[in-house]
């Protein structure tokens, strides 16, 4: 069982519990997935920029990146429907949560002038979306092997109900939010 795993059984839904007063476990919020976006807008004119972003997604992840197809065709940006624009992970079970620890205790505070995440990013439905400017942030990712630096989108997915009982349940696994 992984660290955050066990952080979670014994020490978070207590804590959830007391402050929100739920009468049964199971009413706990917990993690339901992590989803791991990369748009990839250079994939229309050279096809190998998208394999580079999956392969540095699916070292970051552990995990096989899916390609992510235009669903609508836009003449500024010279888009046809179906072509391939970037990719993405869904991350569930042990992997979510070792990922978690990773992005929580080692990849963000290694972003440069970091200050906190945003407290403002739920959704309104107990959801979190981050944005990371850079892929360099993981520790897995090799400096030298990188050739081009890509941001990526963190969707944390909760079974939360309201913005406060996901922004608490973050907030014990450690999430660094800024003040």
């Amino acid at each position: 069982m992984s660290r955050l795993k066990s952080i979670y059984n014994d020490e978070i839904v207590p804590a959830m519990i007391k402050k929100f007063g739920y009468k049964n476990v199971m009413e706990v919020p917990k993690l339901d997935k992590i989803v791991i976006n990369m748009g990839v807008g250079e994939a229309k004119e050279n096809a190998k920029t998208l394999d580079s972003a999956m392969k540095d997604m699916e070292v970051i992840t552990g995990q096989k990146a899916v390609v992510t197809k235009a669903k609508n065709s836009v003449a500024n940006f010279k888009i046809r429907e179906g072509m391939p624009i970037g990719c993405k992970t869904t991350l569930r079970g042990e992997k979510m949560y070792d990922f978690m620890d990773r992005l929580v205790n080692l990849a963000l505070p290694r972003v440069r002038d970091f200050r906190g995440v945003s407290a403002d990013s739920f959704d309104g439905r107990g959801n979190y979306a981050l944005g990371i400017k850079e892929q360099l942030i993981f520790p897995e990712i090799e400096y030298d092997k990188v050739e081009k630096v890509r941001g990526m989108d963190v969707i944390v997915v909760t079974t939360a109900k309201t913005d406060e009982e996901a922004r608490e349940l973050l907030k014990l696994f450690g999430m660094p939010f800024a003040k």
